[in-house]
């Protein structure tokens, strides 16, 4: 896979074996996703859930994201993505990698992020779940913003967790839908 923008732009990353297949973010749709929110990362945290290669962290990195952190579940994915993440050291920057499964490090975190970007297996069927965490939990600042990959035929609410969607793109059967925090307002009015 190919890094689409940024200083890493055309680098190539390795896509790992191990148990469970990759199934990598469409060239197509990461470029878009990060022409939406690229001028935005400089100086941002940026999480990557269900990272696969590390592909999404390492493009976070090259459009400017300072504090970078991954979470990927197969171990047996470490040495490529460890591999992979080195990339972005040559433009000054650590990614924090985390090889546990996603629902337990969203119970462990204890801080927030800028973006949070989710591209889980498309079996997978806990999408709505993970974002209700997210918001529930408090991982999102302010003015931070959810990214989740899914497809099409398996649609999520308007509002989960007190983030509301604000924004969705259609690539091919795949849908990216953009959550933020709800206005306060809005919250309290739910709550009553």
């Amino acid at each position: 896979m190919r890094i689409t923008g940024g200083k890493l732009k055309g680098r190539l990353t390795e896509t790992p074996s191990g148990r469970m297949a990759i199934r990598p973010a469409m060239d197509r749709m990461r470029e878009s996703v990060f022409d939406i929110i690229g001028p935005d990362l400089p100086g941002k945290s940026f999480l990557d859930l269900f990272s696969g290669s590390g592909t999404i962290a390492i493009e976070a990195a090259s459009h400017g994201a300072s504090d970078i952190s991954l979470c990927e579940m197969d171990r047996a994915k470490a040495r490529t993505v460890l591999g992979n993440v080195a990339m972005a050291e040559e433009i000054g920057v650590r990614i924090n990698c985390h090889f546990m499964a996603v629902e337990l490090f969203l119970k462990r975190c204890k801080r927030q992020f800028d973006y949070i970007f989710l591209d889980p297996p498309f079996p997978y069927k806990f999408r709505q779940e993970l974002v209700d965490t997210i918001g529930r939990r408090g991982l999102l600042t302010d003015s931070g913003k959810v990214l989740i990959h899914r497809p099409q035929e398996d649609p999520l609410p308007d509002e989960l967790g007190g983030l509301i969607r604000f924004d969705s793109r259609v690539y091919g059967r795949s849908i990216v839908d953009f959550f933020k925090r709800m206005p306060k307002t809005e919250e309290k009015n739910l709550t009553n």
